[in-house]
């Protein structure tokens, strides 16, 4: 998974370098398209995806530091897989998904890189060849020195904050159909809610300047339980609180934005 987009020849390349040395390896592409240095957004993704991908070994390039002094690490995970990246935050959050990490080793070993490494493309020159020495067989520990796992880098996935009758959430991910996914699970909802209901009007409260900034919706469970356009509030298919409007855009539809706080109440 990376920013590097389709255009350029960096996804391929990255492969290639896979292939070149471990040609039995099958490679999944998550997705190259995540928003040019956002690493929450590719921390997000990858929250979501992994724990659908069979155990292995998964690099992940959102790297705007590439180059400085952020450490290149390997995390291995209580499921078996390891993670491969950066150390700036994008890894953390689907490692706990996948059993959480067990042990941290920073990229360091020259014999496990490209011979000649860049200061602009590590994907290619050190995350790619690790990955691929991991799928022969190599063992981590021999990817460079061990790291204390409570030095990583935090995810930048936000947590909704739980208070007495509402649920304090932020936009964190808005997806193609223009659907909003918000910091927070149905737990955390009805952790401050109690249980909700199909059909159950709540208000989600815009923080903006000025009056009228709030959405009068219904929790649901899916979009065809409203009519064309109705927004609703719903668990979507990663467990997380979602905004989506029936057939459109909810994001459009709302000028919802990234970052953006909300409040979610009975009205």
């Amino acid at each position: 998974m990376s920013d590097f987009g389709a255009r350029d020849p960096s996804a391929a390349i990255m492969r290639g370098v896979v292939l070149g040395i471990a040609p039995d390896a099958r490679i999944v592409d998550i997705s190259h398209e995540v928003h040019k240095f956002a690493i929450r957004d590719g921390a997000l993704l990858l929250w979501c995806a992994l724990p659908y991908l069979p155990v292995g070994f998964h690099v992940a390039v959102v790297d705007p530091g590439v180059g400085t002094a952020r450490l290149p690490v390997a995390i291995a995970t209580g499921r078996g897989d390891v993670l491969i990246g950066p150390d700036n935050g994008l890894l953390p959050a689907a490692a706990a998904r996948l059993g959480g990490v067990t042990t941290v080793h920073v990229l360091e070993a020259p014999e496990f890189r490209l011979p000649v490494v860049s200061t602009s493309f590590h994907g290619r020159d050190i995350f790619a060849p690790a990955a691929a020495h991991l799928a022969r067989g190599l063992d981590v520990a021999r990817l460079g020195p061990a790291l204390d796992p409570a030095t990583l880098v935090a995810s930048p996935i936000r947590e909704p904050a739980i208070r007495a009758s509402e649920l304090a959430s932020s936009v964190v991910y808005v997806d193609t159909f223009g659907n909003v996914k918000l910091a927070g699970l149905r737990a955390d909802l009805e952790a401050a809610l109690g249980p909700v209901r199909a059909g159950e009007p709540l208000s989600i409260d815009l923080d903006r300047d000025g009056p009228g900034h709030t959405i009068r919706t219904t929790w649901q469970a899916t979009f065809g339980e409203v009519a064309v356009s109705e927004t609703l509030l719903y668990e979507d298919s990663y467990g997380r609180l979602c905004i989506a409007a029936s057939q459109a855009d909810a994001a459009a539809k709302h000028g919802l934005v990234e970052d953006l706080a909300v409040t979610i109440r009975r009205p």
